[in-house]
């Protein structure tokens, strides 16, 4: 990798880490490319992104932004998942190191906020944003869904006893 390349690189980890709702740091114990691609590929569904990068380009990255102290846990094979959901990166990783014994949550930071092992898993338990939304709507539907129902009961009570004044007088 020569000098521009690496200039790229940093640039490029540093505008993630600056639109990055969550960093989740992570230590690849020998992931086969296969995993690495399904991995990849679940943290894009959820929209996240996972990136493995040099140790070193990823601290220059960091400076200046809002996870500077991250810089401490990046050491060995890792890799950083990044996300603009406060949970969906945390979530997809927790949820793939469960099933893959290759795959180690290190830590993680929220904004200035760093996170430990616990931290992590604690985030990816939340619900992500998007369900989070919807229980909001869900909320705020049912009180007028509710509404309608009580405003409709005495229309259909009255309805059910001309009905029956109904059937009676034709008996």
């Amino acid at each position: 990798m020569n000098r521009s390349e690496k200039t790229d690189t940093v640039a490029a980890l540093n505008a993630t880490f600056n639109e990055a709702a969550v960093v989740v740091v992570t230590r690849n114990l020998g992931l086969t490319v296969a995993q690495s691609t399904d991995l990849r590929l679940k943290m894009r569904d959820a929209g996240a992104g996972y990136k493995v990068a040099k140790n070193r380009l990823a601290k220059i990255a960091l400076n200046d932004t809002q996870y500077e102290s991250l810089s401490d846990l990046l050491t060995g094979p890792t890799a950083l998942a990044t996300s603009g959901d406060p949970v969906a990166a945390a979530k997809v990783a927790v949820e793939f190191a469960k099933t893959n014994d290759k795959l180690e949550i290190v830590g993680g930071a929220m904004g200035s906020t760093v996170l430990d092992v616990e931290g992590v898993m604690a985030l990816a338990s939340l619900p992500s944003l998007d369900e989070l939304r919807a229980k909001l709507i869900g909320l705020v539907q049912a009180p007028a869904t509710k509404v309608v129902q009580v405003i409709s009961a005495p229309a259909g009570q009255l309805a059910r006893v001309f009905g029956a004044y109904a059937a009676k007088e034709a008996a």
